[in-house]
């Protein structure tokens, strides 16, 4: 298809619209999802096998995702989890993803994603929302701090750890 007249891939499009992900469209998101990583050139199980997880996780309720574009050629994801608060009567949320395709970027989808992952978290009862990100991603960072995003707490920074087990 002609991305000129495909609403999900191109730039002259205003707005295209964010999509909650059905179990039916996990394989869309799955492949999104190997495209963000090979990007950044981290290991990743076949486009089938994240499939079949992310097929899982949806219908288990352990993720809800949300999609830019259109269903069969979206150009941007966002992750969530949500976990009960432990010291609130309210749920927390967690970005675990954000990825828009390297050729829409700066076109603002990110923005949207964003606002619209903001929107659900308080529809679910979120009271608040977390992410990690990393230093070197000075735009990520720019976006999440020009929607409020801090890594200061009473004035200290705040660091994210992991590791593998």
């Amino acid at each position: 298809m002609d991305s000129a007249n495909d609403p999900g891939t191109s730039k002259d499009t205003p707005d295209p619209p964010v999509i909650e992900v059905s179990p039916d469209e996990a394989e869309a998101l799955a492949r999104l999802l190997r495209d963000f990583q090979l990007e950044f050139e981290v290991p990743t199980p076949p486009v089938e096998d994240v499939t079949d997880r992310l097929r899982t996780l949806l219908v288990a309720g352990e993720v809800t995702a949300l999609l830019i574009g259109n269903r069969e050629q979206p150009v941007g994801l966002a992750v969530l989890r949500f976990r009960t608060a432990l010291f609130y009567d309210s749920t927390d949320a967690y970005l675990e993803e954000l990825y828009v395709v390297p050729g829409r970027r700066g076109d603002g989808l990110g923005r949207r994603l964003m606002e619209a992952v903001l929107d659900l978290a308080r529809e679910r009862g979120c009271g608040r929302i977390e992410l990690g990100t990393e230093e070197d991603d000075t735009a990520a960072r720019g976006l999440y701090e020009s929607l409020g995003f801090t890594n200061r707490d009473r004035g200290e920074l705040m660091f994210f750890y992991e590791r593998d087990l």
